[in-house]
Order: C-alpha cells, then sequence, then structure tokens
C-alpha cells in the first residue's frame, strides 16, 4: 500500500472516529433533556422543587429497578399521550456507555441535574455550594470560585466554596493585568487545565488544601464570556476523563446564567420592523460608516459567524457593492478574507467575546472582486452592544492620504507653510509655523513686513531684498535669515515665497514656507571645519609617503637585466603595493664582497610609511657594513638584530641573508623569521629546510643556526619576501607549496623566470613584494 492511500485510511478512520464521538455526543445531550422534562412534571404535580422532584424521580428509578432514562420517557409519555420518547432505548444503551453505569448512583447525570437545578434559583452563591457538594466533591475537588468578567480584563469574585477564611475577601476584586488563571481563560476563550498549580502565577486559593490540580472554565451564555469557573484540587492529578471534562464545561456555562449581564445577553433587542433594535438608531447616527453584527450560534452556543443585519446610509464597501445587497450576509460570506490570521473577524469575535473595544488606526481590509483580492486601508473601531457588535471603518481617500503625508513630511522637514492676503490682511499659517517661530498656536502671525523685527539685525539687508523681489518685483524669491525666538533661541531659517497676481497683475496674495535648516547649517560649518584640518593632514600625509618612496626608490632602483657576481647571475623585481600610501620595507641586497664572496639578501621591515622606510635603510646599510668583516650570515644576523634592538626606534624585521663563495659554490645562508628561498634544480622545485632564529629586533640577544648548501651549474635559488606568498584565508606553508609548481616550470631566461612568478602569485595581502634570483654559472 502506498504512502498516499495509507494517508487517506487514517483520515478516513479519524472522520469515522470523530462521527461516532459526535453521535455519542449528541444522545447523552438528548438523554439529559429527556431527563430535564421529566423532572419538570414531577414539578408541575408537586413534588418539590426541581432538585427534590429530580431526587425523587431517581428513587423511583431504584424502587422499579429500571434505567432512568427509561423511566423518565414512561413519564413523559404517560403526560403527554404520544411517542415523544420512541427513541427512549437507543438513549439508553448511550447513558450506559457515557452517562453511567445502571448500578452507580448517583452517577453524572444525577450530578448534573442536581446543579442545574440549583442555577434555577439564580442566586450564584447557592450554585456554587451546591455545585461543590453535589458534582464537584464527587471528583475529589476541594473548593470553587465563579468570577464574573468586566469589560477591561478586571474580574470580581461572585461567589466561592471551600476556601479558607478570608482567602475570599483578599481576592474579592483583580484588577486589569494580573495574569491569574482566571484572566487567562478569559483571554484565550478555552478551558485551562493544570495538573499541578503554577507558583509563578498569582490567584486565589494558594494555601492548603487548594494548591494541586486546577480547571479553569469559561463560563458563556451565547457565545458571550461572562466569567470564569476555577475549580481546585488538594493534591496534583492528572488530566480529567472526557466525560468529567465536558461535566465541568456544562457546569460552567450553568454558572453563567446566574452571573450579571446574562439575561441581557440572552435577550433579543430585535423586533421584525427593527433587526438590530436600538442600535440602528445608534448606527444612524454616527458619521463614519457604520455596520451592525448579529453572532451567528451553533447547537452548542459557540459563534460560527456574524449576520450583517443593519449598514447606515454611509457605509462604503471597499468592493464597491451597495449596502442593500451586504444586509443579510454573514460577515465570513461578504468578506471571506478577513478570516486570515490576524484578520478583521478575529478582532470581531474577541470584542464579542470579551466586551473591551478595539480601535485601529490603519487596517488592511480585503475583498474578492471576480475572484481578484482588493485591499484598502482604514481606520477600524468595534464595540460590543448588548449581544451585537458595532463595527465602523472609514476609507483611507486620495486626499486625506495625502492629507496625512504632506504633514508628516512638514514635520519630518521642519517646515511651515503660509499664506497672507495682502488685499485683507488676513495671515494663515498652519500648526508647524507657530513651532518654528516659538510662539503659541493660539498667537497672532508675523507678516513679511514685520520680518526684520525678529531676525539679526545683520539679515535686514538680506531681508530687504527679499522683499522687493516678492511685493513690487512680483518674483518668486528665497532667502535665509537667523531667527531669533522670544525664548533666546536662534534658528537658521530659509525662506521661499511667491507671489499670487489677479488677471490685471495686481498682487492679491503671498504664499510660501520657512524651513529650519539649523541642523544643516551647523553640518555644514563643522563639515567645513573638517574638510580644512583633512587637507591639512591628506597634505602631510601624501609628503611623508613621497619622501618614503622617493628614499626607498633611491635605495632600490628597479633592474631591467641580470647582472653577473662571480659566477652567479642575479636578476631582482620589486612590486610595490597597489595602493601608493602604503610603502613598505622590504629590500634586497646582492654585493661583491672584498673577499671575492657574493653578498645576497631580502629582508622585510615591519609596518608602513616612512618608519619602515627609513627602518629598512637603517638595516641595509648596517648589514653591508657588517659583511665586510668576512663573517658568516648567522654571526651577521646577530650583529643586526642588536642593531635593530638598540640602535633604532622599535624596528622589527624578518630577512634571510647568503654568503656564495665561488670557488666551492657552497652557499651559507641563515634566516630570521623569514620564509625559506627555494631551490630549482633539475626541474624540481623545493624550499629548503628552515634553519632556527628569530625575527630581528624582537629580544636583545638572539642565537641564529646556518647552514650550507652545495650548488651546481643551473641551479636556481629564489629569495622573496612574504607579499608574493601570503594570503589571509591560508597559512604561510600551504601557500608556499603552491608556489613550488610555478617555480618549476622552465624558462631559458631567469628574469623571465621571475616575471612568471610575479604573475602566477597568488597573494591576496597587497602587501610589497621583492623578489631575487640567483643562478650558477
Amino acid at each position: 500500500m502506498s504512502g498516499d492511500e495509507q494517508r487517506v485510511e487514517a483520515l478516513a478512520g479519524t472522520v469515522e472516529q470523530l462521527r461516532r464521538d459526535l453521535d455519542l455526543a449528541q444522545q447523552s445531550a438528548d438523554a439529559r433533556a429527556l431527563i430535564g422534562i421529566a423532572t419538570g412534571i414531577l414539578v408541575e404535580r408537586g413534588h418539590g422543587g426541581p432538585m427534590e422532584s429530580f431526587r425523587h424521580l431517581e428513587e423511583l428509578a431504584q424502587a422499579a429497578r429500571l434505567p432512568l432514562l427509561e423511566l423518565a420517557a414512561d413519564i413523559v409519555n404517560g403526560a403527554a399521550g404520544d411517542d415523544v420518547a420512541a427513541a427512549a432505548p437507543v438513549a439508553t444503551a448511550a447513558a450506559r456507555q457515557v452517562v453511567a453505569p445502571e448500578q452507580s448512583a448517583p452517577g453524572e447525570v444525577l450530578r448534573m441535574r442536581t446543579a442545574e437545578a440549583g442555577s434555577l434559583t439564580g442566586d450564584a452563591q447557592a450554585v456554587v455550594d451546591s455545585m461543590l457538594d453535589q458534582a464537584l466533591a464527587p471528583l475529589g475537588a476541594k473548593a470553587a470560585a465563579l468570577w464574573a468578567a468586566i469589560p477591561g480584563g478586571a474580574l470580581v469574585l461572585a461567589a466561592h466554596a471551600g476556601f479558607v477564611h478570608g482567602e475570599a475577601q483578599r481576592w474579592h476584586y483583580v484588577p486589569p493585568g494580573v495574569g491569574t488563571l482566571a484572566q487567562r481563560a478569559v483571554a484565550d476563550r478555552r478551558p485551562l487545565w493544570f495538573g499541578d498549580l503554577p507558583t509563578d502565577v498569582p490567584g486565589i486559593g494558594q494555601r492548603r488544601g487548594t494548591t494541586g490540580a486546577r480547571a479553569v472554565l469559561p463560563a458563556e451564555v451565547s457565545g458571550r464570556v461572562m466569567g470564569v469557573l476555577e475549580v481546585c484540587w488538594p493534591h496534583t492529578q492528572p488530566p480529567l476523563s472526557g466525560m468529567a471534562a465536558r461535566q465541568l464545561d456544562a457546569l460552567a456555562d450553568l454558572c453563567a446564567h446566574t452571573l450579571p449581564g446574562s439575561e441581557a445577553a440572552l435577550a433579543e433587542p430585535r423586533t421584525p420592523d427593527n433587526p438590530a433594535g436600538p442600535l440602528v438608531e445608534l448606527a444612524d447616527s454616527l458619521l463614519d460608516p457604520t455596520m451592525v453584527l448579529r453572532p451567528v450560534l451553533d447547537d452548542r452556543d459557540q459563534v460560527t459567524d456574524f449576520t450583517i443585519s443593519y449598514a447606515n446610509e454611509r457605509f462604503s464597501d471597499i468592493a464597491g457593492r451597495a449596502r442593500s445587497t451586504l444586509i443579510g450576509m454573514r460577515l465570513l460570506e461578504a468578506y471571506p478574507l478577513t478570516a486570515r490570521e490576524g484578520g478583521l473577524y478575529e478582532y470581531v469575535l474577541r470584542v464579542h467575546a470579551t466586551g473591551e473595544a478595539f480601535h485601529a488606526e490603519r487596517m488592511a481590509l480585503s475583498a474578492l472582486v471576480g475572484e481578484v483580492p482588493l485591499t484598502s486601508v482604514a481606520a477600524v473601531g468595534i464595540g460590543r452592544y448588548g449581544d451585537s457588535v458595532l463595527l465602523t471603518w472609514r476609507l483611507e481617500d486620495e486626499a486625506t492620504r495625502l492629507a496625512a503625508l504632506l504633514q508628516h513630511a512638514q514635520r519630518l522637514g521642519r517646515i511651515g507653510g503660509f499664506e497672507e492676503n495682502v488685499v485683507s490682511g488676513e495671515i494663515t499659517w498652519n500648526s508647524q509655523l507657530f513651532a518654528l517661530f516659538g510662539l503659541p498656536q493660539g498667537s497672532s502671525p508675523v507678516p513679511l513686513e514685520r520680518l526684520h523685527h525678529h531676525a539679526h539685525p545683520d539679515d535686514a539687508v538680506a531681508i530687504g531684498r527679499f522683499l522687493r523681489a516678492v511685493l513690487y518685483h512680483r518674483h518668486a524669491a528665497s532667502t535665509a535669515v537667523r531667527l531669533q525666538r522670544a525664548d533666546g533661541v536662534v534658528r537658521h531659517i530659509r525662506i521661499v515665497a511667491e507671489p499670487v497676481t489677479g488677471p490685471d497683475g495686481a498682487l492679491l496674495a503671498v504664499r510660501g514656507a520657512y524651513q529650519d535648516v539649523s541642523a544643516q547649517h551647523w553640518t555644514e560649518v563643522a563639515l567645513a571645519a573638517t574638510r580644512d584640518r583633512l587637507a591639512d593632514s591628506e597634505q602631510r600625509v601624501a609628503e611623508r609617503n613621497r619622501l618614503a618612496l622617493q628614499l626607498q626608490q633611491a635605495i632600490m632602483p628597479p633592474t631591467s637585466a641580470p647582472v653577473d657576481l662571480a659566477d652567479l647571475r642575479v636578476a631582482v623585481r620589486y612590486r610595490p603595493a597597489e595602493e601608493g600610501h602604503l610603502v613598505g620595507g622590504d629590500w634586497y641586497d646582492a654585493v661583491l664582497l672584498p673577499t671575492k664572496k657574493v653578498l645576497l639578501v631580502v629582508g622585510d621591515v615591519a609596518g608602513h610609511g616612512i618608519e619602515a622606510a627609513t627602518g629598512m635603510v637603517v638595516l641595509r646599510n648596517a648589514l653591508r657594513g657588517l659583511a665586510a668583516t668576512g663573517s658568516g650570515p648567522a654571526q651577521l644576523l646577530g650583529w643586526l638584530n642588536t642593531v635593530a634592538h638598540h640602535l633604532t626606534e622599535h624596528v622589527t624585521a624578518t630577512a634571510v641573508c647568503g654568503v656564495y663563495d665561488p670557488e666551492t659554490r657552497v652557499l651559507r645562508w641563515a634566516r630570521a623569521g623569514h620564509p625559506p628561498p627555494v631551490l630549482v634544480r633539475d626541474g624540481e622545485a623545493s624550499a629548503l629546510p628552515l634553519p632556527r632564529g628569530l625575527l630581528l629586533g624582537a629580544v636583545p640577544d638572539a642565537e641564529y643556526e646556518e647552514h650550507r648548501l652545495p650548488l651546481e651549474l643551473g641551479d636556481r635559488l629564489f629569495m622573496y619576501t612574504d607579499g608574493l606568498i601570503e594570503r589571509r584565508d591560508r597559512s604561510v606553508e600551504h601557500s608556499l607549496q603552491q608556489l613550488l609548481p610555478i617555480a618549476g616550470q622552465s624558462t631559458r631566461d631567469l628574469g623571465e623566470h621571475l616575471d612568471l612568478l610575479l604573475t602566477h602569485s597568488r597573494s591576496d595581502t597587497d602587501d610589497d613584494t621583492c623578489l631575487i634570483g640567483v643562478q650558477v654559472g
């Protein structure tokens, strides 16, 4: 069997199980109704009140050894003389499965009917007392509280039983926002079960005897939450069975009828001529488009939709339909898209359940027009009146949207508009302009001709030119002034105005705007000062970089062709950093010593700029002088470390130093924290093993290890700085392994070999690169 077929079968099984549960629930409801009718008949025949009559009915059933439903059916049939109880055998079978076995006394049905009879008195305290004694105690409960819900989220303790002295007085009134379990049930509109009472939630009964399990159930009448029934157990326990849970739901609904406002919830404020009652007059008196909504209830008194029972004359449908078309339709039928999560229907349902009004300045409303969703924005208000809901919305038209946009733009731009009627002398300012001038809203606007009294004296000439251009030459003009307000604040204001003339060219009015540009003015002042300082700094930096570059180029002039030293051919390449200001401290040297040996050096001073360049000059010249002593490379690096540490300003550097003897063709070399040279022999490239040696200038005294490398005819040796191989995302060792295949490629000319290495270098640090190549013979 395929996966789809298994899912279909599972879905079919679930549907069948739900159908059986629904049948049993319906049969149970029918059984309760039949017993209620029989109890009423006994009340009429003088057997006392509903409670006494029901007990008499049970005693009769026990004496006759008949199931309670069969006896109730006989009584109803005998009183009615018809076949009303024809379904009694079916109902009896259902009662044996759902309600209670025949031998159980008193069963769930007895407890339910006893509690229901108590609710007929209308006394909430009597109902709770009877309910705890007759229905809740057999379930193990020790206390119960009945809360009345007040619009706004508050609760009032309407009745209680089983709590210790003083507990009810402490919790007589619960303000909004406390977050008790009862307030949660009102907000969620569903029963809540706690196997163990949460210790972090405030509420009634958090003392010995009532700190165990707890059930909190909304008490509803016609879909409206009138209050909450809170039942307490002394110990923790697992969730109740389905039958017991349904019994608690029914008891909560019974309690709802004893709470204030339940009669209004059940009342019908409609008449055949006036389907929505007084709300029609209220809706007609409102200036906004308004609808009156009546709840649609199912057989369990749950709200499934709302009927549009009335719409006033100002109502405007977002889909363009006439209001006569909408009256009588269901809300979800007329506006199905409002059922989306967070949509209008959710808020209507919440207001109807809690009585708490809802307002939104901007809400998206959607409707289907020819299967195409049309969305509009509206201001929405929802309120509950009796059992009905009053829904108002005002669609946002183009003019309203543009006016709001203009108002926000003026506020954000610190702009105030004005119009001055030259003929009548009337001046109109908007609210933003009063704020710019620092004047109260009710004060008199300032005429243009008196503007100079509110400005800095030095701006009088600019104001005069501005007024002549607008008032006499009839041209649009603008100017900037320093406004001196009465509160002592000085603002930089820009004024823009244009004349309004009649057909004959006569000046009728002047309209324009003031804009506060103080922030822009001071920003420009700060930018100008910063720009001057930056230009000065850039000039100094450029001078330093130019000096460093000249110094570097003087020490390492570009070499276009290889040179011969003894039996070595030496070629060098230097590639500066791409960014000109990053002048580095890389250097190389290849010189024939007085001992007829060749000194080969590559070094890299840390840092950039003039400090690195001068440090490079010091080390390079010092090493040339030290090499004249004829000492080996390890000794030379030791002396050079002393120079770097003691005779420079915190200079550190790496270097490779080699001394080549042409007679023996042996290269003695040492390193100070530098990458190893690469030897190419017979087309195979390899990195030389690294001798020990710290970078120069790190410690006062350092020792360096010296290696010997015999060279052969045709060997090529490459010494370089880390700018050739260094990458941000890889180690130096990994980058060196990528260099070796490139170095092993054969070229006839040594200079071309160096160019090949520079071209195919994979470095990404944009650092200087210094490369020296040596070919034997």
